[in-house]
C-alpha cells in the first residue's frame, strides 16, 4: 500500500512539472521564432500593446473570409509615426498575409480587411515606427481550411469582375451622411473609406471541382492608393487575402480633388481607377 501511494505521488509530481513546463515553455511547433528570422531578419521585437491593436474573431464563422482590423494606438503628441504594419498568420502556408505602408501625411490609424485562415493559429501584427523599432501584438483564431476553400464565384463571373474597382466613403461621428466617391466636411478632416477589387485571389491550394487539379495561385500582390499625388496607403499582399480584396481604412484628407487606386496581380495585370472627391462640404 505505501509503495502504491509513493508511485501515485511520483506520477502526480511529474504531471505537475509537465503542466508548468507547458505553460512557460513555447510550443514545440511554434513557428513564430522562425518567422521573425525569415520575415523580419531577426530584428528585436518590442511589446506593442501601446502601439498597435489587432481584432479578429476568436472562432471564425467562415475560414475563407475572416475579418481583421488593425489600429494604431500612438497617443497625441507622440513624435513617432507608424511607417508600416505587417500582418502574419503564423500557421498559414504563406504566413505573411499583407504588409501595409502608411502614407507619411495621411495619418492612417485603422485598416480592416478579410483573410483566409488555414489552421488554428496565432496572428501577429507588427508595427514599424519611424524610430526604426518593431512593436508586436498578437491574437489567436480558431479556423481551418480557409486557404483551400473553393471559390464562391463561378469562373465566368470571376472573369467578368476581374479588376473591377469600387470606392466608397463613409461618414464618421459628427459628419454628414455617407456618400459614394464623395468627401464630407472640410479638408484635413478624418475620412473612412473602402476599396473593393474584383479578383478570384486563388491561393494555389484550391482544387478545380471538375478537373480535380489544383488551380494555380493568382492574386493581387500590390495595391497603392493616393489622394491627388500623395500616398495614402500601399499594400503588398499574399495568398491569405480573401477573394475580392476589400480594404477599409481611415485617413486625413489633404483637400485633394481626386482619389485614385492602382492594383497589380501575379499575372502582370494592372488595374487603375480614379474618382473625383468633393471637399467643399456641400
Amino acid at each position: 500500500m505505501p509503495g502504491r501511494r509513493f508511485r501515485l505521488l511520483c506520477i502526480a509530481s511529474l504531471l505537475s512539472v509537465m503542466l508548468v513546463d507547458a505553460r512557460v515553455a513555447p510550443a514545440a511547433n511554434d513557428p513564430w521564432p522562425g518567422l521573425v528570422q525569415d520575415i523580419f531578419n531577426n530584428r528585436p521585437m518590442n511589446d506593442g500593446a501601446d502601439v498597435i491593436a489587432i481584432e479578429m474573431p476568436y472562432r471564425a464563422e467562415d475560414a475563407a473570409i475572416v475579418p481583421v482590423t488593425l489600429r494604431t494606438k500612438l497617443p497625441p503628441g507622440d513624435s513617432r509615426r507608424v511607417v508600416r504594419i505587417t500582418l502574419v498568420i503564423d500557421q498559414n502556408p504563406a504566413p505573411m498575409a499583407a504588409k501595409f505602408e502608411l502614407g507619411p501625411d495621411a495619418n492612417v490609424t485603422e485598416i480592416s480587411t478579410r483573410v483566409r485562415v488555414n489552421n488554428y493559429t496565432d496572428v501577429h501584427a507588427v508595427a514599424e515606427l519611424s524610430d526604426g523599432k518593431l512593436y508586436m501584438t498578437k491574437t489567436y483564431v480558431k479556423a481551418s481550411g480557409g486557404c483551400s476553400a473553393p471559390a464562391t464565384k463561378v469562373a465566368d463571373d470571376a472573369k467578368s469582375r476581374l479588376g473591377l474597382m469600387r470606392y466608397r466613403q463613409f461618414a464618421r461621428a459628427g459628419e454628414g451622411p455617407a456618400s459614394q466617391g464623395l468627401g464630407q466636411g472640410p479638408a484635413s478632416a478624418t475620412r473612412e473609406a473602402q476599396i473593393m477589387i474584383g479578383h478570384p485571389s486563388h491561393s494555389g491550394l484550391q482544387m478545380d471541382q471538375v478537373t480535380q487539379l489544383y488551380i494555380p495561385a493568382f492574386f493581387v500582390d500590390q495595391l497603392r492608393l493616393w489622394q491627388d499625388d500623395s500616398l495614402v496607403l500601399a499594400m503588398e499582399g499574399g495568398i491569405s487575402i480573401s477573394e475580392d480584396p476589400n480594404i477599409r481604412f481611415t485617413y486625413v484628407s489633404n483637400g485633394a480633388k481626386r482619389f485614385r487606386a492602382e492594383a497589380r496581380d501575379t499575372e502582370g495585370h494592372v488595374f487603375q481607377k480614379e474618382w473625383k472627391v468633393d471637399d467643399s462640404g456641400t
